[in-house]
């Protein structure tokens, strides 16, 4: 994070700066964007927005957002007078008493405002000139819009306008997303690669999550065995949120302020149902809707293994489910749960983490149930 701290301020000294902010799922990203946001106001006087952009895939709502967000934050300043004359008509006020705004233009002055937006942002600068030093921006999960080639060439031409036409435009862009989506990104417009400041969150060794779990327990005056933190560690698969989620789920679970084996695993399999109602449930159980879909989904979770070929799940499925196996297997890596396992060959594949497997292998256990398989026949 210092080295992102060090390109902000370069963005206020010297000109625009372009960074692109990268992990896997659950590494914690957005929690990395809000502290720089929070730098760039605290420290540096910037004026902070984060949007958030799943599901968007039009530019012009794009830009919709990011005025918006620029109204919303405004909302309230000193300077909002000013911004509120830049917005002119467009604004709407929206809630009780008028408490949040709305900024409200027609499509064609939207699609105008989009192919002048460097001249626009540079005119919302102007307004904010001796209450802020500049604009601190994320763009956060640009995965829809990486295959985008209309973006990537209007992220471009926004760069190199700003580049050739002002001496001084103190933004600083941050895009964030998954690895692939900056490789499919740069493969739109490989002219991009010389563009951003690139930085990779990485997962966490398991050795730095055995220590955050011992020093956690530790200063809740809790005696935690290597055993059960080996088992934490494993299901956390490096990734913070997770190690969050199952460590509070331990230390709920626990009875008598030690930590073993059983504490762990209690905790993990209590982690994983909430993990899997917050974040499986909504892109998979809601995704794949086919009764041959979800009885696909839970052999694939008996007995419960991370990794997987093919071949092995297809003995256990029938004539009828074999035949949509490929497009089940590519929907769920569609929607990021699968990944192909590159080391162990073709046909093989793996969840992105420990404890979604974990999740499934629940839900299979209990469409066991009488009461679940009739409810399981209704879907």
């Amino acid at each position: 994070m210092k080295e992102m701290a060090r390109y902000i301020k370069q963005a206020l000294h010297k000109n625009q700066e372009n960074a692109f902010l990268l992990g896997d799922r659950g590494i914690g990203k957005s929690s990395a964007a809000s502290f720089l946001r929070y730098f760039a106001e605290k420290q540096e006087n910037m004026l902070g927005i984060h949007i958030f952009l799943g599901g968007v895939s039009d530019l012009s709502d794009i830009v919709h957002h990011i005025f918006e967000q620029i109204l919303k934050e405004s909302k309230g300043q000193t300077w909002f007078e000013n911004i509120r004359k830049f917005f002119g008509n467009y604004i709407k006020e929206i809630g009780l008493f008028g408490i949040s705004v709305s900024f409200t233009p027609s499509r064609e002055d939207l699609r105008e405002l989009t192919r002048k937006f460097p001249e626009a942002l540079h005119n919302v600068l102007k307004e904010l000139e001796g209450q802020k030093s500049g604009l601190f921006i994320a763009l956060d999960d640009i995965n829809g819009l990486a295959n985008k080639l209309e973006f990537a060439n209007w992220y471009k031409s926004f760069v190199d306008e700003v580049a050739t036409h002002y001496d001084k435009f103190p933004v600083f862009m941050i895009l964030i997303g998954l690895p692939e989506t900056r490789d499919t990104l740069l493969s739109q417009q490989p002219s991009l690669m010389r563009i951003f400041r690139i930085v990779e969150i990485e997962r966490l060794s398991d050795g730095e999550v055995e220590e955050f779990f011992h020093k956690a327990f530790d200063k809740a005056n809790m005696k935690a065995k290597n055993e059960a933190i080996d088992i934490m560690a494993k299901y956390s698969s490096g990734l913070p949120i997770l190690m969050h989620e199952i460590g509070e789920a331990v230390f709920w679970m626990d009875q008598d302020s030690i930590i073993d084996e059983e504490d762990a695993l209690v905790g993990v399999l209590t982690a994983a149902e909430r993990i899997g109602k917050k974040y499986l449930d909504p892109k998979v159980y809601r995704a794949i809707r086919s009764k041959r879909y979800r009885s696909i989904l839970r052999k694939l979770g008996q007995p419960i293994s991370k990794c997987f070929t093919k071949k092995e799940i297809e003995k256990r499925l029938n004539e009828s489910e074999k035949k949509v196996f490929h497009n089940f297997l590519r929907k769920l890596k569609d929607i990021g749960i699968l990944e192909q396992d590159v080391e162990k060959g073709r046909g093989a594949y793996r969840f992105v983490n420990e404890i979604y497997p974990v999740y499934i292998w629940i839900e299979s256990e209990r469409a066991r149930e009488p009461l679940f398989k009739d409810l399981n026949s209704h879907t």
